[in-house]
């Protein structure tokens, strides 16, 4: 299925439609997940130019911020910034320059690849298609890479505090002294290794479901999205019979309701993995 209009035209089923709309702008196939050897290009582009605009806007509201009444974008952007700022205060307790515009860049630029959902699911394929390109995912974060590779920049920086604040044998205590302790030495020695496996599990566990949980949910949200848009295949098709008016009558309300759904969905998704990379980076800059 080539897009919405050849659908229409009855040149391919629902289910070529659907997966057509999952595969990416990609270097070669995938042999994969992780196959390191693929790059997704069209989430690479997206990505870029979500943090261009992001820091765009952010730089020229700072540029022309005003003492007095500020206007409505700066409003906005002062709103977000003392919202993530307060996020930050009363869950980081210690010091750091690093974490407020780290949170403050994850919450901005995860809602704008979320945003990206919004936008109908045949608008910019299309538009690709006209220049020649086959394939075009507008969502970065239905790209499990995408996803994966934000946790894990995450999961660096919880080592990276883990060594700085509690150094290199605090950091091996805090894995292999939990959650079992003894008294007795040679007892504790003995559970070193249980200790040591049960808090990898949880240690490791933590860029796994910080990714899977983005992905799942903006997965699950475009594809609702492409149920609905499939829905608008069977009204085109049909548009003589008053069923075909049906359909796009109630694919119009359907969509209407899930959109305005799903904005409450991306906000949320976007609002925890920044609020669990605050409290994974506050947890590792503790003293135990």
């Amino acid at each position: 299925m080539r897009s919405l209009v050849a659908a229409a035209e009855g040149g391919g089923s629902a289910t070529d439609y659907i997966l057509h709309h999952q595969k990416n702008l990609s270097s070669n196939t995938a042999r994969g997940i992780f196959d390191f050897s693929v790059v997704n290009y069209d989430t690479v582009f997206f990505s870029v130019v979500l943090a261009l605009l992001f820091f765009g806007l952010f730089w020229m509201v700072a540029r022309r911020a005003t003492a007095g009444v500020p206007g409505r974008v700066q409003n906005f952007i002062e709103i977000i910034v003392s919202f993530v700022d307060g996020q930050v205060r009363d869950t980081f307790h210690g010091a750091s320059r690093l974490i407020a515009p780290l949170a403050l860049t994850i919450f901005c630029w995860i809602f704008l690849f979320n945003f990206m959902d919004l936008i109908p699911v045949d608008l910019l394929p299309l538009v690709a298609r006209g220049v020649g390109l086959e394939h075009l995912k507008v969502v970065p974060s239905t790209d499990l890479n995408a996803t994966f590779a934000m946790s894990l920049t995450v999961f660096l920086l919880i080592i990276f505090y883990s060594l700085k604040m509690k150094g290199v044998l605090g950091f091996i205590g805090e894995l292999t002294l939990n959650p079992f302790r003894a008294r007795n030495i040679l007892l504790q020695a003995l559970l070193v290794p249980v200790n040591f496996i049960l808090e990898s599990v949880t240690f490791l566990a933590r860029p796994i479901s910080l990714s899977l949980r983005l992905y799942g949910n903006l997965y699950a949200g475009e594809m609702v999205f492409l149920l609905l848009a499939v829905l608008t295949l069977q009204g085109i098709s049909a548009l003589s019979h008053f069923s075909g008016w049906f359909f796009l009558v109630m694919q119009f309300l359907l969509a209407l309701v899930w959109a305005i759904f799903h904005l409450l969905i991306i906000t949320l998704q976007a609002f925890i993995f920044m609020v669990l990379t605050i409290v994974y980076l506050a947890m590792a800059a503790e003293h135990h």
